[in-house]
């Protein structure tokens, strides 16, 4: 009896692919400036568009530290550290002695920042609803359950292989 393993393995793989270049599609449009710019003038908030994505991680992942945030960024911590304290000089998040480490100092929303992104996320619900409005409810709630269970799988080390 033939073995199906490879068709199977071989199929996978193909699926892979196919999901990898999704990934850099969907990658590839987040990254794009323009994206951001958008994002900020539906929000209706006065940001500049390189303190944009920083305030947002500073709300999700805060209280964080530079170093991690530059990691989650993709930039170097010393530009990050300079647009932090940018964004402090706004008003936006505060900084505060770690509760894990004395040494770090991490950024933290501040009211006024709450409220900034919550204006981002309004936005980005109106344009979630527009991008998502021909696809059925279950189809939805497939995907980000679905997509989550990706995210929480990749988010650490990678597997042992």
């Amino acid at each position: 009896m033939p073995s199906s393993k490879r068709v199977q393995n071989t199929h996978i793989s193909a699926q892979l692919r196919q999901f990898h270049d999704a990934l850099l599609d969907i990658v590839s449009a987040m990254n794009r400036p323009q994206r951001d710019e958008f994002l900020i003038k539906e929000a209706g908030i006065p940001l500049d568009r390189a303190l944009f994505p920083l305030l947002v991680g500073i709300e999700r992942f805060g209280p964080i530290g530079v170093v991690d945030l530059a990691d989650r960024a993709g930039r170097d911590y010393t530009t990050v550290s300079r647009q932090v304290a940018k964004l402090e000089s706004l008003g936006l998040v505060e900084r505060q002695e770690s509760a894990a480490d004395r040494r770090v100092r991490e950024a933290v929303i501040t009211p006024k920042g709450k409220a900034m992104t919550d204006l981002v996320d309004a936005a980005r619900d109106r344009i979630g609803r527009a991008i998502f409005k021909t696809w059925d409810a279950q189809d939805i709630s497939e995907f980000v359950r679905l997509t989550r269970k990706f995210a929480d799988a990749v988010k650490d080390d990678p597997p042992d292989l």
